[in-house]
């Protein structure tokens, strides 16, 4: 049987996640979270999405996305083969890279979308196997936007939503 098709609706966010092969590391140092990140600044520039938490860990990530005017589906394509290709150049690497298509969840739901937010935000944790001293202190997450205003935070993060929403529940 074939890949089921996803449903796109625009005005919706998703939850993304995205494994490695075999749940191998996608990720091996800053350099690839960084290139990583870089992809998503490129996405927004040609598809113009709205991620409003994101996280990395060695082998996967998440994102809450929105993608307003083109499927979802193609932006999550230029994103995974972008770093795909990246990657196989870089570690000369000939085997598929990610485990099978994404997996997505929609969320409708304001409350919903702050779980999802949470979860993200507090994945790295369960990855890990040190304790970091706070959820600010891991760099390849989107949460240090939250917590701190004067960092720059990136064209493609929308903070906004999510902090019109807290104050709301």
């Amino acid at each position: 049987m074939g890949n089921i098709r996803k449903v796109w609706q625009p005005e919706i966010f998703y939850h993304i996640t995205m494994r490695g092969n075999n749940k191998q590391n996608i990720f091996k140092n800053k350099d690839d979270f960084i290139f990583f990140t870089t992809t998503l600044y490129q996405a927004n520039n040609i598809y113009t999405i709205t991620i409003i938490a994101y996280s990395l860990t060695n082998n996967h990530y998440h994102l809450l996305i929105r993608s307003p005017v083109i499927p979802l589906s193609e932006v999550l394509i230029f994103i995974n083969q972008q770093y795909s290709s990246y990657f196989k150049r870089k570690y000369k690497y000939s085997d598929q890279l990610f485990e099978t298509r994404y997996y997505t969840n929609m969320i409708s739901d304001a409350k919903e979308l702050l779980k999802a937010s949470k979860y993200i935000h507090r994945n790295h944790l369960y990855t890990q196997r040190t304790i970091l001293e706070g959820l600010a202190n891991y760099p390849y997450s989107s949460f240090v936007f939250y917590t701190d205003k004067n960092i720059r935070k990136p064209s493609y993060i929308n903070t906004y939503i999510l902090d019109s929403l807290i104050k709301k529940y």
